[in-house]
């Protein structure tokens, strides 16, 4: 009877690592959206794959989870809201980049900064404008991201911007005098200027800081958290960041 039972243990024991091995490795599911030069499909498409995204975050990114041993997937997904409402509901989701606010601390768990994104205001070069506080921006037609962090700033501060789906849609409207103002971020405003053709802008005021994360959901595995803001912490340290900054400007 003894042996039975020993058997019997024996044989869970092993059943049992065996099924622990072969459980598959936690996997991310990382979403993101047009947004250059920190993330981007290479054609300029509103979605993309894998190998088909590049950026400055997108790289960093990459490395962070391979220096972590943590199995990813990757998806370029358009518009930004739908992305950001994916990460909010379901499990082993991440999006990146976005800006860390009070409003969304609690709302995920954040690994970073891998950027910044200084929040400006861009004018046409010929443009008249100066402006000694935010409020006084109040005063001018302001176009902006919808959905963006920079939006949801401006609304508070009881400015109504005219927004877009695209942030670059902006630099065009600015040039044809649909706004006065482009509220956006830098370097990702210049950027996206430069893509389509605009060149000719100056920044009128610099009105906010802000740190670029990959924001993970909430209720996603405190050790793929951790693992993720090491590699990225000796990322750093190595001084390998400002490499992939200065691939892409």
């Amino acid at each position: 009877m003894f042996k039975f039972r020993a058997s019997f243990v024996l044989a869970a024991l092993l059943y049992s690592a065996v099924s622990w091995a072969a459980e598959p490795a936690h996997k991310v599911h990382l979403l993101t959206e047009n947004f250059p030069p920190y993330n981007m499909e290479k054609e300029g498409k509103n979605f993309g794959r894998d190998e088909n995204i590049e950026g400055i975050a997108t790289d960093i990114v990459r490395e962070m989870f391979h220096r972590a041993g943590i199995e990813y997937t990757l998806t370029l997904r358009f518009p930004w809201e739908r992305v950001y409402k994916q990460v909010l509901e379901k499990a082993d989701v991440g999006v990146f980049v976005m800006s860390r606010s009070p409003e969304r601390e609690e709302l995920f768990q954040w690994v970073g900064p891998i950027g910044p994104d200084d929040w400006v205001f861009l004018a046409r070069s010929d443009s008249p404008i100066t402006l000694q506080s935010l409020d006084e921006a109040g005063r001018y037609k302001v176009g902006s991201y919808r959905g963006d962090v920079i939006t949801e700033h401006l609304q508070k501060h009881a400015i109504e911007p005219i927004t877009a789906l695209r942030d670059q849609e902006n630099a065009g409207k600015l040039m044809r005098g649909e706004i006065d103002l482009w509220a956006t971020g830098d370097p990702a405003g210049r950027y996206l200027a430069a893509l389509e053709g605009v060149h000719n802008l100056k920044t009128v005021s610099r009105f906010n800081r802000a740190d670029l994360y990959l924001a993970l959901n909430k209720d996603i595995d405190d050790a793929v958290v951790i693992q993720l803001q090491e590699a990225l912490d000796a990322m750093r340290e190595q001084g390998e960041l400002e490499q992939y900054f200065n691939k892409y400007f």
